[in-house]
């Protein structure tokens, strides 16, 4: 039996009379179909409710919560499941979830049952037997590009080393014979291989600290099964290992999720040419996002080498590797040795940074160990610490407040405080060449604090510099570590702003819950990464155009938006019909859709606050009931249905 095509009940149960309520009157107002429920499920308490019904609906007709309840009940129905409609049901694909997390857990603990009980050095010897196999990886994927384009590559393992490959050293059976070996020639081979860059910088003390041949095994019969080479499986194999540290006591970190720095490196849109740079770069998520869209943007059709692999499920799926094939020489040169820059004060990260980076090819990254925001910055690295990079991405801490004797001096002079969330954003403008730019993740709070220091460098962004966009995020993005609401800005060194545009996103594309479940699925079933408001962002972003401007933003012409026409097949038409563009100059700015553009001068007279609410416009919709007189009349032939049903129930007993 059906409740509006919503609920589902037991034939056994629900009396005939009942089904009459479910089924009849499909228009009665919704708090009348919320009392509905309500009675039912007081009357009973027994019925099998489908579960495709959301949670909260449900909680709702199991405890009858009122008549203030019912109508918030029938809405979240008719907003889940319309009628003759599916459900969209998220698959639960997360590549560190399930069976692959089981996996990492015991790794973990035999690392623990094996007396190494250090979850740092759990994390690093994980690590570098993650690196053994990645490097094999490579090398094979190396191997494959060259025999297609014909360019030559610098060889991992010489002819004598070929037995330091993963694939030949992880199939020995001898457990003594193992961990000779990998002790003594593999851990070598990490120092010496790489002596000539300064990635042998990270790799020089290198050392494996598992003495048990038994433990060894084990450790490299699980690393073997993980698929390392589907996507960036490494990352998410990371960040859980990361969330070790946290749970033991350690002041944990988290990458920034893909799909956001994914968005935030196609909005900047990096040149093969420019130099790029990350001032808390972690594990380096944001550097090697761009190295990846370099070589797809940069990948002609005869580059794309498509490899079937194997997720932890079993399943077989395409993935392509870009070769970048339609990068020269001087530009492959650049971006292996001088394009990446990053900056940590965590050693275990740094390094995890750099292979990250050298497995992403990479040869020689510029990973240095040095608080952005300290004295030693300007004493250690003057050449980077001011008027050095074209672009900047960033994820800064938000740790609260610095000692003032430890911050350096000129970033002081700009904004006057201690809050690592404001002195980054002026160290970044710091950093940045004039014309160059960035996207810097921030609290929501810099967005409207009210303190001196929060307004002045909202008004250094706007006034002294181009503040070009503020995009404002769930407050679920970077659960389930931090609830903490945020936002992106945008924006370039030097000149001023006269407008700013504003997005205000509402579907990440992920749950915004602790589990963070993909909303989202392609065809085959297979979880869409970058999917809900996200390409709206980025295609409203491509073709925004402030008032009164007939021509294109110049910083739009940036990225893969493409030509901009009149044709019906355009992706960009249907937000073109919605008004969700961002090109001003038609009628109206309209503030009632998720993006629009504000004047400096009304910035400038709100204190130069940021916050999107504070200039979206809401358009409240009245609702419209029947008269209560006629609502009274049907619910009382309701009743008498009801009581006619059960008479002739009783009767029948």
């Amino acid at each position: 039996m059906i409740f509006g095509s919503r609920f589902h009940f037991s034939k056994s149960v629900a009396p005939a009379g009942i089904a009459h309520i479910l089924i009849h009157k499909p228009v009665i107002p919704a708090w009348i179909a919320g009392i509905q429920a309500a009675w039912i499920a007081r009357s009973l308490p027994s019925m099998a409710l489908d579960t495709r019904i959301p949670a909260g609906v449900t909680a709702f007709v199991y405890k009858g919560i009122g008549i203030a309840g019912a109508q918030t009940a029938w809405t979240r129905i008719d907003k889940h499941v319309m009628p003759g409609s599916k459900p969209a049901i998220a698959k639960k694909v997360n590549m560190i979830t399930g069976e692959l997390k089981n996996k990492i857990d015991k790794l973990w603990l035999e690392f623990w049952q094996g007396g190494i009980a250090n979850p740092l050095t759990v994390i690093e010897q994980i690590t570098f037997l993650m690196f053994a196999k990645l490097l094999d990886i490579n090398e094979s994927r190396d191997e494959k590009r060259a025999a297609r384009t014909g360019r030559n590559f610098t060889r991992r393992f010489k002819e004598n080393e070929q037995h330091l490959r993963w694939s030949q050293f992880s199939h020995i059976e001898d457990a003594d014979r193992l961990i000779n070996l990998v002790r003594d020639e593999v851990f070598k081979h990490f120092r010496e291989h790489t002596s000539d860059s300064r990635f042998g910088d990270y790799m020089k003390d290198a050392r494996m600290v598992i003495d048990k041949p038994s433990l060894l095994v084990k450790a490299i019969e699980m690393i073997d099964a993980l698929p390392l080479e589907a996507g960036d499986t490494k990352g998410d194999l990371y960040e859980y290992l990361l969330s070790k540290l946290t749970t033991a006591g350690i002041n944990g970190q988290f990458r920034t999720p893909r799909h956001i720095i994914k968005l935030m490196v196609r909005l900047l849109d990096p040149q093969p040419d420019e130099v790029i740079a990350d001032p808390a770069c972690g594990t380096a998520g944001f550097l090697v996002s761009v190295m990846e869209y370099l070589l797809e943007k940069y990948s002609s059709e005869h580059g794309i080498v498509r490899e079937e692999i194997t997720d932890e499920k079993g399943k077989t799926i395409i993935q392509n590797v870009y070769t970048g094939d339609l990068l020269d020489q001087n530009q492959w040169q650049h971006i292996k040795t001088k394009m990446f820059h990053g900056f940590d004060f965590d050693s275990t990260m740094l390094r995890i940074a750099a292979m990250n980076l050298y497995m992403h090819g990479v040869e020689d990254p510029d990973i240095h160990y040095q608080d952005s925001l300290a004295q030693s910055f300007a004493d250690n690295f003057k050449e980077l610490e001011q008027n050095a990079f074209n672009v900047i991405l960033a994820n800064p801490p938000f740790k609260g407040s610095l000692d003032e004797d430890t911050i350096n001096p000129p970033i002081l002079r700009l904004v006057k405080t201690k809050k690592t969330e404001l002195l980054f954003i002026a160290q970044i403008l710091r950093m940045l060449k004039t014309g160059g730019r960035s996207a810097t993740v921030v609290p929501q709070g810099v967005l409207f604090g009210s303190s001196n220091a929060h307004q002045a460098v909202r008004q250094l962004l706007i006034e002294n510099n181009q503040l070009e966009a503020v995009i404002n995020l769930p407050s679920g993005v970077f659960k389930p570590y931090a609830g903490v609401a945020t936002a992106i800005l945008i924006f370039a060194k030097g000149g001023a702003t006269d407008h700013v545009w504003f997005y205000d996103v509402q579907d990440d594309g992920f749950s915004l819950d602790d589990k963070r479940d993909p909303l989202y699925q392609d065809e085959q079933g297979n979880p869409l990464g970058f999917a809900g408001d996200l390409p709206k962002v980025l295609q409203a972003w491509q073709i925004r155009r402030k008032p009164n401007d007939q021509t294109i933003s110049p910083l739009s012409q940036r990225g893969a938006g493409g030509d901009l026409t009149d044709d019906p097949e355009s992706p960009l038409t249907p937000l073109l019909q919605r008004g969700e563009s961002g090109m001003s100059n038609d009628a109206v700015n309209d503030r009632t859709q998720a993006c629009f553009w504000v004047s400096k001068a009304e910035i400038a007279a709100n204190k130069y606050d940021l916050s999107v609410n504070r200039y979206k416009e809401t358009v409240h919709q009245e609702e419209e009931y029947e008269d209560p007189k006629a609502i009274l009349q049907q619910w009382m032939g309701l009743v008498a249905d009801i009581q006619d049903e059960l008479k002739e129930l009783e009767g029948m007993l």
